[in-house]
């Protein structure tokens, strides 16, 4: 494959796959064909869930899709980000595409706390990497006399970038903790309001007639439980373990008949907006939508004993620090 860009590579247990998959711009690319080997489906099939995963607005394909020139090709060929692979993996019904979210749950492990998809030998080099980084960033501070603009410029990459790298440590000797995080909001979640707001979501995705039906009263547990208290104090005091709590819970009970893994994705983001937090006070995101997608697929393939571990991960992901 042609262009820059780290390379990782998935192989299914059988040995029968083996794909060199492109990853630029924080994401990872795959061509339609690479996507009919990897889940071992026909064309018409992986071209169905494509089409639909765009036409009911699941994904925007202008944002979606990059069109490349690669060797032994008469003309540019169309490559799809990590969501549209992932979108497409879970629609695909097959025993290759069960294979491809477990090996994405553990790849996507290092890719939510960094922002894309690597190797987990290559923890090493990341520090090696920040070394690089600090030192170059040093030399530029000492041979230009800086604005306030560039001075903070320079200081995000390098707190982004050590910050990420110590949550990753934090999280490999569990030593993750809550911290710097927001009390107190005027909006409460309601099944009632949550129930309006799925309703938004119904009207893109609700065509079959089964998503976001209800199969039991759990989600309506799942919502009194953010709010459960234990000797007159809140168990998840802060906004940011409310909204972890949500995510995780909406991802793991199944409430729904179809939908749970994008209704969960998205009342998580809508309680961060509603409740005051989902943007930093520059106007960005404190989660990006790519992690968001890997966070709730981690969740989605993680043991129920290992809840604490991925509240706290989701905390460190959108508290006051990131």
């Amino acid at each position: 494959m042609q262009g820059k860009g780290e390379i990782i590579i998935y192989q299914a247990p059988d040995g029968t796959t083996d794909l060199d998959v492109r990853l630029e711009n924080d994401t990872v690319w795959l061509t339609q064909a690479q996507m009919i080997e990897l889940f071992a489906r026909e064309r018409s099939v992986i071209t169905k869930h494509i089409n639909n995963i765009f036409k009911e607005g699941e994904l925007e394909e202008k944002s979606n899709v990059q069109y490349l020139h690669i060797a032994n090709s008469d003309k540019p060929v169309r490559f799809y980000t990590l969501d549209v692979i992932i979108s497409v993996g879970y629609r695909v019904k097959s025993h290759r595409g069960t294979q491809f979210r477990i090996w994405a749950n553990k790849v996507l492990k290092e890719y939510l706390i960094k922002g894309y998809a690597v190797h987990d030998k290559i923890k090493a080099q990341q520090y090696e990497d920040l070394r690089q980084t600090v030192q170059l960033l040093s030399n530029v501070i000492q041979r230009k006399e800086l604005d306030a603009d560039e001075a903070t410029g320079l200081l995000r990459v390098i707190t982004d970038y050590t910050y990420a790298l110590d949550t990753l440590d934090r999280y490999d000797y569990q030593q993750l903790t809550v911290e710097n995080t927001t009390v107190g909001s005027p909006f409460q979640a309601t099944y009632e309001n949550a129930m309006q707001a799925i309703d938004v979501l119904r009207q893109k995705f609700g065509s079959g007639g089964m998503f976001g039906n209800e199969k039991d009263h759990s989600f309506q547990s799942s919502i009194a439980t953010i709010y459960q208290t234990f000797g007159g104090a809140d168990l998840y005091p802060s906004i940011e373990e409310k909204a972890a709590m949500l995510l995780y819970l909406v991802t793991k009970n199944h409430s729904f008949s179809d939908g749970n893994k994008r209704i969960a994705a998205f009342l998580f983001l809508w309680f961060m907006e509603k409740t005051g937090i989902l943007y930093r006070s520059d106007g960005s995101k404190r989660m990006e939508n790519n992690t968001l997608v890997a966070l709730t697929l981690m969740i989605a393939e993680s043991r129920t004993e290992e809840k604490d571990v991925m509240v706290k991960v989701i905390v460190n992901l959108i508290n006051k620090n990131n």
